[in-house]
């Protein structure tokens, strides 16, 4: 049984930063590639960032490009999401997931965290 479980997030003014941690069960955790994705209220959950099993390779959406940070710490069976110059629009739950694609959308990813709500303020 595979448990994901995030961590950091809270209220924050706009430009000011957060950094969500995701900590993941299983003793095989440096297989996996880690996402997280985010969903506002009304809107449909949209991908955010991705960081394949060895932390060498990273994606991003445009929207957190240049702002948000992803990696991961395969000893401690974590992945974070270091948000940078937070905008309102960055307000959303945010989830971690783990699947087996950079690329996978959200669906193709079998397993996912609760979810922790960012909220940013203007």
């Amino acid at each position: 049984q595979v448990q994901l479980v995030e961590s950091g997030g809270g209220l924050v003014q706009a430009g000011g930063s957060l950094r969500l941690s995701c900590a993941a069960s299983g003793r095989t955790f440096s297989s996996y590639v880690m996402g997280w994705f985010r969903q506002a209220p009304g809107k449909e959950r949209e991908f955010v960032a991705a960081i394949s099993g060895t932390g060498r390779t990273t994606r991003y959406a445009d929207s957190v490009t240049g702002r948000f940070t992803i990696s991961r710490d395969n000893a401690k069976n974590t992945v974070s999401l270091q948000m940078n110059s937070l905008k309102p629009e960055d307000t959303a739950v945010y989830y971690c997931a783990r699947g087996s694609s950079l690329y996978a959308a959200a669906n193709e990813y079998p397993y996912w965290g609760q979810g922790t709500q960012v909220t940013v303020s203007s």
